[in-house]
């Protein structure tokens, strides 16, 4: 797991944590394409808005809920390499979304500890924060060899939390998918959804988050009123 020395030597009083894909880099659609290539390169025809709808999980959720049960899965690895290799082909043309680095820098200047809590293999998270452009700011990141169950089971943000040394009920989860709430919530963490990622207020708000915004840079210009603004008060009234 990538752990600057801040977070090995600082004692936090809280964190925020960060979903990557989609809510600090506009790459759910890239996603959902990369998906929709590798299942018809496998034979299977699936709606990409079937996919963009489960984009946010993990690729072996991903391949459990939108394929049939009854296939082979000696072709699943084969699926993923495929996924993995037709995103890369994308990497040059990622882009960080308006306000994502400015975000993590005014979070990390709150004092609160900054993790990017993403289920990205490890090559694709390098090139995800080369994206973003913050490691400054940025106080550890887990990537999917940190997690036996990706989202959305709990466990990659349980992994994040242990990286920077702060507990569930100080922590504040930024994502823009259901599975990022849903994650969330199984840990007792505040969950904030951004719509950015293509899923509606809606749905977030239905899937257990307490905020709601359009982008990094909405919710930058509400930040003092946020979730991570309210625990930033918390944690420094401690």
């Amino acid at each position: 797991m990538p752990t600057t020395d801040a977070a090995r030597t600082a004692k936090h009083p809280g964190a925020v944590l960060f979903d990557v894909d989609g809510t600090l880099v506009d790459s759910s659609y890239i996603h959902t394409l990369a998906w929709w290539q590798a299942f018809r390169q496998a034979g299977y025809d699936v709606p990409m808005a079937s996919i963009h709808r489960s984009v946010g999980m993990g690729g072996d959720r991903i391949l459990d809920h939108l394929l049939p049960e009854d296939r082979d899965p000696d072709g699943d690895a084969d699926i993923m390499t495929s996924h993995a290799a037709v995103f890369s082909t994308f990497w040059p043309s990622l882009r960080r979304l308006d306000g994502a680095r400015d975000l993590l820098a005014q979070c990390f200047d709150t004092g609160l500890a900054v993790a990017l809590a993403s289920s990205a293999r490890d090559r694709d998270l390098e090139i995800l924060r080369a994206t973003i452009d913050a490691d400054a700011y940025i106080h550890a990141a887990t990537s999917s060899a940190d997690a036996k169950e990706s989202k959305p089971a709990p466990d990659i943000l349980a992994a994040a939390l242990e990286a920077v040394g702060v507990a569930a009920e100080n922590a504040v989860y930024v994502g823009d998918a259901v599975w990022d709430i849903y994650a969330a919530g199984a840990l007792g963490i505040p969950a904030i959804g951004l719509t950015c990622g293509g899923t509606s207020e809606a749905e977030l708000r239905e899937a257990g988050a307490v905020d709601v915004y359009e982008s990094p840079r909405a919710l930058l210009d509400n930040l003092a009123g946020s979730a991570i603004g309210r625990l930033a008060a918390r944690v420094r009234g401690n």
